[in-house]
């Protein structure tokens, strides 16, 4: 295969907390709509978060029969429902494609928490006899890549990689990688449901949390008060292929290009070094042959803690100077969705770059001192067709895509 081939995003879909269908979740952002709330799934009067991003819409039965649903995790359930809608989305019918040139790589950050709750409170109250015995499958890093490729005979290169908010941008770079090979489609993206108790209580250790009840102002990324961020569940699934492969199969449509990629990791703290994020940058930039003045958006990490943030925006104006780029961060209507937040982060550049249209960052009121961002508040339209997007996960990961028009 040629090293050239185009990597075109030929579907989306996205589960999110404001809405559990693209269209939905497109319109609500737009429009400001959060789908931040007091968490609801479980008690959680005894931690020291009270609000989080849930979706609380969702019906995985339309889709997964009765045996998956108890194999399979919450967050699996999302990666399988999302990958169906992708699919159709791009007019692809599985069983007429070759198996070995269909392949699957997705993001997780933890797994399946909420399945594997389920059974450790089986093994503590009960013993080991009453674990169920898709234990050993269903919270695995693996689970979602396996799931989908098991159900659309999917049989080429699979892979997941795990790098918290950070690997839902590495699964689309291999996934570029993949298709440069020998696939000639991905399914790929990510997904996440860290909201069990377990879950939030190791989230809660990094007293990275914001301890807010107000849902309007919880998560303010490179605002002035921010005090932490909000934790999120759902994402985005795409399908990729490269252009040829697309045009091979008379399907015109497509949404936008994997135009640069690039991944660095921070140096460890007190040495002195600078943190990776520019690096990513400027790496992601020169993959695409593009030069910053031709960049229309960056989505940015934003993780609402005011030394992150200022960090950000100290890579960002490094980059392409102080204002200098609108900036927006529309995750803060729905929390930081893990390895689901950048892959639903790029789901919003594709709709930005079809519909010449910057979603806002409605939760940030007054831009915290020495960020010189362009942050864009309120939707703004303009044309969109290079759009740069950032994530970061913790201990050091940092990643970045550029999105780029047809």
């Amino acid at each position: 295969m040629t090293m050239n081939r185009r990597t075109v995003f030929s579907g989306v879909s996205v589960i999110a907390p404001n809405g559990s269908t693209t269209k939905e979740f497109w319109d609500a952002t737009l429009n400001g709509v959060s789908g931040i709330g007091p968490v609801r799934s479980f008690d959680a009067s005894g931690y020291p978060v009270h609000v989080a991003g849930e979706v609380t819409d969702f019906a995985p039965r339309d889709t997964i029969d009765g045996r998956l649903m108890v194999q399979t995790d919450r967050w699996t359930q999302f990666g399988l429902v999302a990958a169906e809608r992708a699919l159709q989305d791009a007019d692809i019918d599985p069983a007429r494609l070759d198996e070995y040139e269909m392949s699957v790589i997705t993001a997780t950050s933890s797994g399946g928490n909420e399945f594997g709750q389920r059974e450790i409170q089986k093994l503590w109250d009960k013993g080991s006899r009453f674990v169920g015995p898709y234990q050993s499958i269903a919270w695995f890093y693996a689970a979602t890549t396996g799931q989908i490729s098991i159900r659309h005979g999917m049989k080429g290169a699979c892979g997941v990689l795990v790098g918290e908010q950070a690997g839902g941008l590495d699964a689309l770079g291999q996934a570029r990688r993949a298709l440069r090979d020998d696939a000639s489609m991905v399914v790929t993206g990510g997904t996440d449901a860290p909201l069990g108790p377990y879950a939030l209580a190791c989230h809660t250790s990094a007293h990275l949390m914001t301890g807010s009840r107000d849902p309007a102002r919880a998560y303010r990324p490179f605002d002035a008060g921010a005090d932490g961020y909000v934790a999120g569940e759902g994402g985005a699934i795409f399908i990729v292929e490269a252009e040829d492969t697309l045009r091979a199969r008379d399907a015109e449509k497509g949404y936008g290009v994997l135009a640069g990629y690039a991944a660095t990791f921070d140096p460890r703290p007190g040495s002195g070094r600078e943190p990776g994020l520019r690096r990513a940058i400027v790496r992601a930039l020169a993959d695409a042959r593009v030069d910053p003045a031709d960049v229309d958006v960056v989505f940015a990490d934003g993780l609402g803690v005011p030394a992150a943030d200022r960090a950000e925006a100290d890579a960002i104006n490094a980059v392409f100077g102080a204002g200098r780029v609108p900036v927006t961060v529309p995750k803060c209507l729905v929390g930081r969705l893990h390895a689901g937040g950048a892959p639903l982060d790029v789901a919003m550049a594709l709709l930005s770059v079809r519909d010449s249209v910057v979603p806002g960052t409605p939760g940030t009121a007054e831009l915290a001192p020495g960020i010189g961002l362009d942050l864009v508040r309120e939707t703004r339209e303009a044309p969109v067709r290079t759009a740069l997007v950032l994530a970061r996960g913790f201990e050091g990961f940092n990643a970045a895509v550029v999105i780029k028009a047809r």
